[in-house]
């Protein structure tokens, strides 16, 4: 029996890092840094540095086009959509809520943060009615959190007070992740946690994590949720990119308690963590400024499947391939399994 189990798992072993880039297919090259991208329309939709917004077509690169939200060089992270719409909030203050039309691509400016400390750091659609951003919090240290219901735009009053230089990172646009009932947000720096707030009662529970934490570069940077239970984080110390201690969790109980994966055996520093469609949680892709890894078994091992640099966020196009972007580019890469 101790020989059959060997041969099972070693199989099982093989499959699971059996899988491999087989394709880069660089789509845009553009003096851009870009940290939020959407899929829509068989199309990837961008936001980046001197307020450039534009898409590229998956099916014909060739068919792609770029505007300016603004003429001043205004830097976006944050990219979201609904049913009509995309919208991008800049990070610098005034903080402007563009509203571009997916028809006509004309924008418009529709909420404004006066504030001198604004700087949003996510955008998250949970429906097509529904969306929640927040910003780092002024000098009361309150969760600053913006939402828009039914088409308005509103501060979201709550009694969350972060800790002191506790914050967030506007690294990928997915420090924020929702289900049905559940939307979590990852913070970092001094202290990072998971803030959940419940849909039922529009009310906030705050978890504690054993993330890396304590310094200002430190912390979770993106999490991604299958279910109301499942879901994982990835990040670390931007100024330490081959740190491996403590960047990786995974939490099966709705971010209540999270338990730390791979420590010492992951590529490093990570922006952006997404779950593979179709594969309840399993399968999940993670790209940072030095490379690209994969995991198979719901986050508890990682494989770095590509040496790629300078790219901090990436969306499933399908469950072959993924397309990703940062620094001056967006990519297509192909997976092989």
């Amino acid at each position: 029996m101790k020989k059959i189990f060997s041969i099972v798992f070693l199989a099982a072993g093989i499959y699971a890092f059996s899988q491999q880039i087989e394709s880069v297919e660089t789509i845009l090259s553009d003096k851009i840094s870009i940290r939020a991208l959407e899929l829509y329309d068989h199309k990837v939709w961008y936001s980046g540095t001197d307020s450039k917004f534009g898409f590229i077509d998956l099916k014909d690169s060739k068919d792609q086009k770029q505007i300016k939200l603004s003429e001043e060089k205004l830097q976006f992270r944050t990219l979201g959509q609904d049913k009509t719409s995309f919208y991008a909030i800049n990070i610098e203050s005034p903080a402007r809520f563009f509203k571009i039309d997916k028809k006509d691509l004309k924008s418009e400016i529709v909420f404004t943060d006066t504030a001198k400390t604004a700087f949003y750091d996510a955008l998250h659609f949970v429906n097509g009615q529904l969306a929640y951003t927040f910003s780092d919090a002024d000098k009361d240290n309150i969760l600053k959190l913006a939402t828009y219901k039914c088409g308005k735009w509103e501060m979201f009053k709550n009694n969350i007070t972060l800790n002191p230089g506790e914050a967030a990172f506007a690294a990928s646009n997915t420090n924020i992740s929702s289900t049905k009932n559940y939307m979590w947000i990852a913070t970092g720096g001094k202290a990072s946690r998971i803030l959940r707030l419940n849909f039922k009662n529009n009310e906030f529970e705050v978890f504690t994590t054993p993330f890396v934490q304590g310094e200002s570069s430190q912390g979770m940077y993106s999490i991604d949720f299958y279910n109301d239970q499942f879901g994982v984080a990835v990040g670390g110390d931007y100024t330490k990119q081959d740190a491996n201690i403590n960047n990786i969790a995974t939490t099966h109980d709705g971010g209540k308690t999270w338990q730390i994966q791979a420590s010492g055996q992951n590529a490093g520093y990570s922006t952006c963590v997404k779950i593979k469609p179709g594969s309840k949680g399993k399968e999940m892709i993670a790209v940072g400024d030095r490379h690209i890894s994969y995991s198979s078994d719901f986050g508890k091992t990682w494989k770095k499947i590509s040496d790629e640099k300078g790219l901090f966020v990436a969306q499933w196009v399908n469950e072959n391939s993924i397309v990703a972007a940062g620094n001056n580019r967006v990519v297509v890469l192909k997976l092989k399994f």
